[in-house]
């Protein structure tokens, strides 16, 4: 459950919100050496200014594949090269790209939640199992399950704070 909640933090970090920020770009996948690379192994990438992400690339042959990774991933962005660098400039949400990625961090923290709520059936599942098969006594069952649905609501409740945060992150202008 801890997994799930700081990946779901992972993944909400790299929704772009109007603000330059290294996670933004940083678990882009880039063809080097004919393997599949995250770009944050293969380059630097550092925010300079509030608007804008420069990555360094270590090996200046990988510079057209980077932009061709940038280009083709969904976050909208354009990136312009001078041969050693890469310059992102990071332009404004409009009102209705900030609409549309509050639905999809929505949807985002309801998976999660959902993920949360399997886990927790698949522990209820071993505990039923263990006291059928007398390993642990009814007592012991119904505390744990009891620890069980405290722990499952107070990682829901994680879930749904960090879904309200990146929220709140992308209605600021």
């Amino acid at each position: 459950m801890k997994r799930t909640a700081e990946g779901l933090k992972t993944e909400l970090a790299s929704l772009r919100t109007g603000r330059a920020a290294p996670s933004l770009i940083e678990h882009l996948k880039v063809e080097y050496a004919d393997v599949l690379t995250p770009l944050n192994q293969i380059a630097g990438i550092s925010a300079p200014e509030a608007r804008l992400l420069v990555i360094q690339p270590w090996d200046k042959s990988s510079i057209r594949n980077i932009e061709k990774a940038i280009l083709a991933s969904d976050l909208g962005l354009n990136p312009a090269s001078d041969g050693n660098i890469i310059r992102i400039n990071i332009p404004p949400l409009s009102e209705e790209r900030r609409q549309e990625m509050i639905k999809i961090v929505r949807k985002r923290v309801e998976e999660r939640k959902i993920a949360i709520r399997n886990l927790r059936r698949e522990a209820i599942d071993e505990l039923k199992e263990a006291e059928k098969n007398k390993a642990i006594s009814q007592d012991e069952q119904k505390r744990s399950l009891n620890q069980l649905q405290k722990l499952t609501d107070s990682f829901i409740t994680n879930a749904e704070q960090i879904g309200q945060e990146k929220e709140n992150e992308l209605r600021q202008v």
